[in-house]
């Protein structure tokens, strides 16, 4: 029997495409639009044609992405939105520490990364601000990605493995539904607390769900075994806000 009823388990946003996750008790969503602070920052490994004056969707492997990037994984990232600093960590040490708000801030950032990415370098860094309303997203829609921590159980038992959610960098992960449920919810409305949703489409997974977020080696390969299993390699969907408020941790998420 299928759920209609559960919950939101984890809340988060990534400031910097490729980064690391910013864990949130509460955010304020508006209609058509992303997480506020989501993907709000890009690195650009070599030109990349984004033209802030007339910002669109430029592919993912334009910028420093998990995809590519695996070592991306090894750092701790933490971003203050209040004062615009990232703090980089490297082995539990404070790397660098700079100003996201300034061009020299990002100059610094640019200069480390171009040291840390060695051969992965494939042009000029540089540390691309999203104008107002973009989102670096992997999809040009203003949308929240949805995970389903029941998918990601089954692809566990796929692979003999401990899989962690963070493997899809999610926005909003939820509890309480079956195996795969979300992906025939494309199409109909949730609720989430105080926000209503339309569910627009389903998210094809990529390399970067290779990654072990946490010692950042490539060891599962869970695209090309979701083809295998299933046919596709989908898990998660994407979901349109057409009515803001208040998302948190634990509220109740309802298909309508």
């Amino acid at each position: 029997m299928r759920s209609t009823v559960g919950l939101v388990a984890t809340l988060r946003r990534y400031p910097v495409k490729g980064l690391s996750p910013e864990s949130l008790a509460a955010i304020d969503v508006e209609p058509g639009r992303h997480l506020p602070g989501d993907r709000a920052f890009a690195i650009e490994n070599g030109p990349s044609g984004f033209d802030p004056e007339a910002p669109r969707k430029i592919p993912k492997f334009k910028f420093l992405c998990l995809m590519r990037n695996a070592r991306l994984a090894s750092l701790d990232t933490r971003y203050d939105a209040a004062c615009g600093r990232l703090e980089i960590r490297r082995d539990g040490v404070v790397a660098l520490e700079a100003d996201l708000a300034s061009a020299a801030g990002r100059a610094e950032i640019e200069s480390w990364f171009s040291e840390f990415m060695g051969e992965e370098l494939k042009g000029p860094l540089k540390v691309l601000p999203a104008p107002p309303c973009h989102t670096f997203s992997d999809t040009a829609k203003g949308v929240v990605s949805l995970i389903n921590r029941a998918s990601v159980a089954a692809i566990e038992g796929f692979v003999g493995a401990t899989v962690d959610p963070l493997r899809f960098r999610g926005n909003v992960d939820v509890e309480g539904f079956g195996a795969w449920e979300e992906l025939d919810w494309v199409g109909r409305g949730l609720t989430i607390g105080e926000v209503e949703f339309r569910v627009v489409q389903r998210t094809v997974r990529c390399a970067a769900t290779e990654v072990d977020p946490t010692t950042a080696e490539r060891d599962l390969t869970i695209p090309a075994t979701l083809q295998k299993r299933l046919g596709h390699a989908d898990c998660g969907v994407y979901a349109e806000a057409v009515a803001g408020g208040r998302l948190e941790v634990g509220a109740p998420v309802r298909l309508l």
